[in-house]
């Protein structure tokens, strides 16, 4: 996923988190007192971090109509835009799409 997103060069640390890191970081770095289901840093154009919280992830999973794998994987992809720039709306939803068909998830 990330190779296709973002290139071959792109330095990406995932990691997984539980509701307490993930509150404390949208808290910190977007002023949203919540729990995130993902949250994207870029640190450079050739670096970034995608943070997923596990928890709120298998909550939510049926809400999108998508298993609890599947959705993570969703989740990555969402991710990965946003570290690539892109910003919420239909541009960046059709791309998801088209990314959630190619990776089946």
């Amino acid at each position: 996923m990330k190779e296709k997103v973002l290139g071959k060069k792109y330095i990406l640390s995932l990691v997984f988190i539980g509701e307490k890191r993930s509150k404390d970081l949208n808290k910190k770095h977007r002023g949203k007192d919540k729990v995130a289901n993902v949250l994207s840093f870029p640190y450079s154009p050739t670096e970034g971090e995608i943070f997923i919280t596990l928890k709120k992830a298998q909550r939510e999973a049926r809400n999108f109509n998508k298993s609890y794998k599947k959705f993570v994987g969703y989740l990555a992809i969402h991710g990965l835009l946003h570290l690539k720039g892109m910003d919420h709306g239909s541009k960046m939803d059709e791309t998801e799409i088209r990314l959630s068909k190619f990776f089946h998830v």
